[in-house]
């Protein structure tokens, strides 16, 4: 029997992989693969394929919690049943600190794309009006993803076709991936790793997708498949066309590579709708995580209200766009996605470990522990120092809630 539900079971298989797709399809591409070229040079290849394994890793056992707890919340949740509540607890603020910094990291990505000079402003508008779009429903989020990810796709597909037919293709340009230092590889990965996070937005949607634990292990299955070929193909033609120190050179890699054809124009319109795309998905997530913390009594309970007529957490989304507009203000992309990528291993590293629990199949889960482990800590100092200080008040706040109840 499918388990009790707090929300409305609406979303079939295919709304959850697009869901999957919407979160991850973009973010690697336009946002996270200059950054991965400044670590690595041609090394960011190995380094996507480490961040693959990885994320292989994290979405198979988030796939056999999923279908043992369908709830809200993600790792949160499974944490809290598998570990204890601290451990839940550590999970679900590591995600919403994470996902917060990915949200703002995608909104300044849109703006960038259609308008540099306003770029936070813009940012600020796509948040808000994003967060509107979430508060009429699921459904509505699922279809307005639905028709992002083809527009997303469509761009890919002509920024490849362009790409291979220009003059400065070369596989001179994709030589040296091996000779890149080991440290360098392990932090593209870690950056890379940012863009194959988006599989947990199915898993946050436990109590809102029909039949969970045969959906949800399918789905993230199959939008983890979909999104490395996708990724694979993309940032090769990137590498050959235009070469590593140009996609390091630029915020905005993939309209340097065809600056001047034809496909230039299609790649700023497909970056702009991608992270708004991820940007949606991203809302959805963060305020389910939020929603289930604040009925468990770790946020203000006020965050677990359920919309009578749409069946979402209304106080949740409104709450997580108001955030998410202010450190738009104050962020810069590449400091988001680095602190993001820190916080979310940490989330999966809670994941991995609460699968190991499990008892059978413990060897997907320790390589995935593992992985996240050693990813978060060759990330830059920075990222490594800012997001430490995030989890240690995290800590603290649980420590002081504790005393209290």
């Amino acid at each position: 029997m499918t388990a009790p539900t707090r929300l409305a079971r609406r979303l079939g298989l295919g709304d959850a992989v697009v869901l999957g797709l919407g979160s991850m399809i973009g973010a690697g591409i336009f946002a996270a693969l200059a950054p991965a070229a400044r670590a690595a040079g041609t090394g960011l290849l190995i380094g996507l394929a480490v961040a693959g394994v990885v994320a292989y890793c994290n979405a198979s056992s988030s796939a056999r919690l999923a279908s043992l707890y369908p709830e809200s919340g993600g790792t949160y949740v499974y944490g809290t049943r598998r570990l204890g509540a601290f451990w839940g607890y550590l999970a679900g603020w590591s995600f919403v600190a994470g996902k917060l910094a990915s949200c703002t990291a995608m909104a300044l990505t849109f703006g960038s794309y259609v308008a540099p000079s306003l770029a936070r402003p813009l940012g600020v508008a796509a948040v808000a009006a994003l967060t509107g779009v979430n508060l009429l429903g699921v459904r509505k989020t699922a279809g307005v993803t639905r028709a992002i990810v083809a527009v997303v796709l469509a761009a890919l597909a002509l920024f490849v076709a362009c790409a291979l037919g220009l003059d400065t293709v070369s596989r001179d340009n994709l030589a040296g991936a091996g000779s890149a230092g080991f440290l360098d590889v392990l932090q593209s990965a870690g950056i890379l790793f940012f863009a194959f996070a988006g599989y947990a937005r199915i898993a946050t949607l436990g109590e809102e997708v029909r039949e969970p634990e045969r959906t949800i292990p399918r789905a993230i299955g199959i939008a983890l498949a979909i999104t490395l070929v996708v990724y694979a193909v993309v940032a090769v033609t990137a590498l050959a066309a235009g070469g590593a120190a140009l996609l390091a050179s630029s915020n905005a890699p993939l309209r340097a590579v065809v600056g001047g054809a034809w496909a230039e124009p299609v790649v700023a319109v497909g970056a702009a709708v991608a992270s708004a795309g991820v940007l949606l998905s991203l809302l959805v997530g963060v305020s389910r995580t939020v929603f289930a913390m604040a009925a468990d009594g770790h946020l203000p309970h006020a965050l677990a209200a359920v919309h009578e007529r749409t069946r979402v957490p209304h106080h949740a989304e409104a709450a997580v766009g108001v955030v998410v507009v202010a450190v738009v203000l104050a962020a810069d992309i590449r400091g988001a996605i680095g602190f993001s990528s820190f916080c979310v291993l940490l989330y999966y590293a809670v994941a991995n470990a609460s699968a190991f629990t499990l008892g059978t199949r413990r060897f997907v889960p320790v390589v995935g522990l593992a992985g996240c482990l050693l990813l978060a800590v060759t990330l830059p100092f920075a990222s490594v120092l800012s997001g430490a200080a995030v989890v240690a008040a995290g800590v603290v706040a649980y420590a002081i809630g504790a005393s209290r109840r």
